[in-house]
């Protein structure tokens, strides 16, 4: 599955494109098409028949969403699903950040984290404060 890993336990389910366009009530043209333009990847049997997985078909379920109920074009579409997936790239590198923050800023001893803990400094607590001309 794109975008995260699969349990072992986890089976994946393979749907040809008949049964694709019966579930979601479409033509195989247009499951072709939307290939074409780059916004499904099914992947294919050693045979070269398209295997649509369960992740395609959330991805397929997006895509007739937006065409389907807020009327986005093709190119839109397209430019939808990159943002979405730059987001979700986004997302995870921050995660990983915060998660090396986290390991960095706790590690060690106690007096270490005591000591890192009275390194910072609450903003709130610093005042601005007129210099008298007299003590230059």
């Amino acid at each position: 599955m794109r975008g995260r890993k699969r349990k072992k336990s986890e089976v994946q389910s393979f749907y040809h494109i008949s049964r694709v366009s019966q579930m979601f009530n479409l033509h195989p043209q247009t499951l072709r098409l939307y290939e074409r333009e780059g916004l499904l990847k099914p992947s294919r049997s050693q045979g070269n028949t398209r295997l649509y997985t369960d992740e395609d078909l959330r991805q397929l379920g997006l895509i007739l969403n937006l065409i389907r109920e807020l009327g986005v074009n093709l190119a839109g579409v397209e430019v939808i699903l990159n943002m979405r997936q730059k987001m979700q790239r986004m997302e995870t590198e921050v995660n990983e950040l915060l998660e090396y923050l986290k390991r960095e800023f706790f590690r060690g001893d106690e007096d270490a984290f005591e000591s890192r803990r009275r390194s910072l400094v609450l903003l709130s607590q610093m005042k601005i404060v007129k210099r008298d001309e007299t003590t230059k």
